[in-house]
């Protein structure tokens, strides 16, 4: 039990949003927190009733364990809202905030209009006083329109107050970062500071003291944009220099290793590849920009614009090398797709590089046989939707690496999941249309290895075969 700053004890601590952040979130809390009961309550039903089974609707290593070691006992997940609202001593929310449309500036705003109905929902619902903590990734000053809402709906004598707790989960660590954070900042206006002191108290169940940080509510709203945006850069930055690699003769990894033995740099996110994905960095760089247009500051909108300027151009680029290097056309040719997820360790595949790059290849008359561990069937056939309009007898989902191989005459590899280093790769080459090509994007695999073996390989990052045939507007 956790004493409140206005003569409460802490004891409910509730979450609104099931999803990639809430679940997690509160299965770890449950976990390090025995005397606190956790309820996880959202308005999917579906998304409810994964929870409550075997087959949980988010994949991350170690939460099976945690949430059959808890559910039932201190955390529970619900449809029931309301009353999860009325218990609740703190509330988080962990609702998506995904991008709006582009209007005519750069960027885009983030998609609020969830958190304010959720927001209304708990302002009209609650009847004594609450911790309201924001866990979603929200714009700066998301504390403003939080509080507004709340003030403006609320029943009389019902007081809140409002802090920012923002997520770092790495998807594919998502566990890890959660039992073992570099930081959990807790932000929030003068006057919360024993609110900040709760939730402060219930994260030293098992995070050492001088890794929660308080702070003010914006800098803490900021500091999640500005830690994603930073962290995208730094891919952007070094697939960029790969370009140049594939250019001049260098090999990016020596390059890397070059840059990240600087201590003022380090090796992390020095890792080339075909490009970054998943929900926050791409949301968060564009509602970066769309904040600095806001402000006026149009250098800054365009500084962060050409991350992502690189990080497309870094697809487009891994479709030309394949091109480049076959020397041919890519109708009818059967190309096995290995990886469909954003990354290794994680089924998601929302703004996964793997489906720009796939369309690139469908619209170039490839079929595609593509196989991933653990991205559901259904997701990588949403994914490619729009151009599977006109080419759906393009498209075959395999459920493991050697029926996506046999018979195809190119293998991609599209994330980097460690099982594909354990292909029998003599096997699969003589399953293969031959020349066989593989053409890595993560630089996963030995190149020398499969070149003894009659692979003719190729990775981001390492010297072109053959020079560009292709101008770039070609798969635009």
């Amino acid at each position: 039990m956790v004493s409140c700053n206005r003569g409460a004890v802490v004891s409910n601590v509730r979450c609104i949003g099931a999803g990639y952040v809430g679940g997690p979130t509160s299965a770890v809390m449950a976990l390090k927190c025995p005397k606190v009961q956790f309820t996880v309550v959202d308005i999917d039903s579906k998304r409810i009733d994964a929870w409550n089974s075997d087959n949980l609707p988010v994949y991350e290593a170690g939460l099976d364990d945690i949430v059959r070691a808890r559910r039932g006992v201190n955390l529970i997940f619900s449809t029931d809202i309301d009353n999860a609202i009325l218990d609740a001593d703190i509330i988080m929310i962990a609702i998506n905030t995904p991008s709006m449309e582009k209007d005519d500036r750069l960027g885009a705003a983030a998609d609020l209009r969830g958190i304010k109905q959720c927001i209304q929902r708990i302002a009209q619902v609650a009847r004594h006083y609450k911790i309201i903590v924001e866990r979603s990734t929200v714009p700066c000053r998301t504390g403003d329109i939080i509080s507004n809402i709340l003030r403006e709906n609320c029943h009389p004598g019902v007081n809140f107050d409002v802090l920012s707790n923002p997520e770092f989960l790495s998807e594919g660590s998502a566990i890890r970062d959660l039992l073992y954070p570099d930081r959990v900042i807790i932000g929030g206006l003068d006057g919360t500071e024993g609110a900040q002191n709760v939730l402060r108290s219930i994260y030293s169940r098992w995070v050492p003291e001088e890794r929660i940080v308080t702070m003010g509510l914006w800098s803490s709203e900021l500091a999640k944009l500005a830690s994603n945006a930073m962290l995208a850069q730094r891919v952007s930055s070094i697939n960029s220099i790969s370009a140049v690699c594939e250019a001049v003769g260098a090999d990016i990894t020596e390059v890397a290793r070059g840059c990240g033995l600087d201590a003022r740099i380090g090796s992390q996110f020095l890792q080339a590849s075909v490009g970054f994905g998943g929900t926050c960095f791409h949301k968060d760089i564009l509602s970066l920009i769309w904040l600095s247009e806001s402000l006026g500051l149009r250098d800054v909108a365009e500084y962060w614009d050409q991350v992502l300027k690189m990080n497309e151009s870094q697809m487009c680029r891994f479709v030309r090398r394949i091109m480049n290097e076959v020397e041919g056309s890519l109708e009818g040719t059967r190309i096995a797709v290995l990886g469909f997820a954003f990354k290794s360790g994680t089924g998601d595949a929302r703004n996964t590089p793997a489906t720009q790059i796939c369309n690139q290849l469908l619209r170039q008359g490839a079929n595609l046989f593509i196989y991933d561990p653990k991205v559901p069937d259904e997701q990588i056939r949403d994914n490619l939707a729009g151009e599977l309009d006109s080419r759906e007898s393009q498209l075959h989902i395999c459920h493991n690496a050697y029926d996506a191989i046999a018979g195809s005459q190119i293998i991609a590899i599209l994330t980097a999941w460690k099982e594909f280093q354990a292909i029998d790769w003599v096997k699969a080459h003589s399953q293969m249309i031959q020349p066989a090509y593989v053409f890595d994007g993560h630089r996963l695999l030995d190149g020398l290895s499969l070149e003894r073996l009659g692979f003719h390989y190729a990775s981001v990052g390492t010297p072109s075969k053959g020079g560009s045939k292709y101008p770039n507007h070609i798969l635009e």
